[in-house]
C-alpha cells in the first residue's frame, strides 16, 4: 500500500491496487473534523470517483475513535482556523466540505466503511454516504447535533429516515442519544458487527471481493444507488436504471462473465 501525494495532515489517503483508503487521522482530538482533513477527504473522493482503475474505497480513522464530527472546542471558541490552501479550493468549490462528508457529489465506486468506537454527529452523518458499513463490536453511533443545540447538516434529517424505519431515525435525531453497534445493525444502519480491532481487515475482505466483479457493472449499480431515490417515479427509475444496465450487458465483460459461467472458471473482467 503506497501513500498518494494529496494527504493532509489529518487525512491520509492510500492506494493498494484498486482499492483507495481514507483515514481520519487526529486521534489526539477524536478525529474531530478540521479544513485539513476536509480536504483530503474531499481530493482522495474525486480521485476515486474519477480514476478508472479504482474500484472502491475504504473509509476508517486512526485510533479508538472513528470520529466526533465537528470540533466543538474550536467551534465555540471561533480559533479553528482554515488553511488558505483549504480557502482556494473552497472558492472554487464552494460546496467542498459537503463532498468531503459525502453530502454531495458522492463519488461513483462503492464505500465502505469501518468503524472503531465512538462515531457521533458527523460520524454518524458521514456513515450515512458510504455503502457498506463494518462496526467494532464497541462501536457507538449518534446524531447528537440537538442535545448540543445544533443542526444535522450533513444530511441526516433527510437520508437517516430513508436508510432506517421513520420511528427509529426520528428517535435518533430528536433524543440525540447513541446507539450500540449491534443496535445500528438491528436497526439497518450497519451491514457487521465485528470484534473490537478488526473492522478494518474486515472492510478490506469485502473490497477483495467486490473487486472480484465486474467493474462496469458495479460502477453502474452505484450510480443507481445514488441516482434512482426512493422519491422518483417507479417508471422513471426503471427506465433511467434501464439506460445504466444497456452498456454493462453490451459489454466484454458481460459476454466473459456467461463464457466463465459456461466453462465453470473464475471470469477474468477488463472493464470494458
Amino acid at each position: 500500500m503506497s501513500e498518494l501525494d494529496i494527504s493532509t495532515t489529518n487525512c491520509i489517503v492510500e492506494r493498494d491496487g484498486p482499492v483507495l483508503t481514507v483515514t481520519l487521522n487526529r486521534p489526539e482530538a477524536k478525529n474531530a473534523f478540521t479544513p485539513e482533513m476536509l480536504l483530503g477527504m474531499y481530493r482522495a473522493w474525486r480521485l476515486l470517483d474519477e480514476d478508472d482503475s479504482l474500484l472502491c474505497g475504504i473509509l476508517t480513522a486512526v485510533g479508538d475513535t472513528f470520529c466526533a464530527g465537528m470540533d466543538l472546542k474550536a467551534g465555540a471558541d471561533g480559533n479553528q482556523q482554515a488553511t488558505e490552501e483549504f480557502m482556494q479550493v473552497m472558492a472554487e468549490v464552494p460546496n467542498v466540505h459537503w463532498q468531503a462528508l459525502l453530502r454531495d457529489n458522492r463519488p461513483c465506486k462503492p464505500i465502505i466503511l469501518a468503524v472503531e468506537g465512538y462515531a457521533l454527529a458527523g460520524g454518524t452523518e458521514i456513515l450515512q454516504g458510504t455503502d457498506i458499513r463494518v462496526g467494532a463490536e464497541d462501536a457507538v453511533f449518534g446524531v447528537t447535533e440537538v442535545a448540543r443545540g445544533l443542526y444535522p447538516m450533513g444530511g441526516s434529517t433527510v437520508r437517516l429516515r430513508r436508510q432506517i424505519p421513520y420511528c427509529l431515525a426520528a428517535e435518533m435525531l430528536l433524543l440525540g442519544e447513541t446507539i450500540s453497534a449491534q443496535q445500528a445493525q438491528q436497526f439497518g444502519l450497519i451491514n457487521r458487527v465485528v470484534p473490537k480491532g478488526e473492522s478494518l481487515a474486515e472492510a478490506r475482505r469485502i473490497a477483495e471481493r467486490l473487486c472480484e466483479n465486474a467493474p462496469l457493472a458495479v460502477v453502474a449499480i452505484t450510480r443507481s444507488l445514488r441516482e434512482q431515490q426512493e422519491d422518483m417515479d417507479e417508471e422513471a427509475a426503471m427506465a433511467a436504471s434501464d439506460a445504466l444496465a444497456g452498456p454493462v450487458f453490451g459489454s466484454a465483460d458481460a459476454r466473459e462473465g456467461m463464457r466463465a459461467f459456461k466453462e465453470k472458471r473464475k471470469a477474468v473482467f477488463k472493464g470494458e
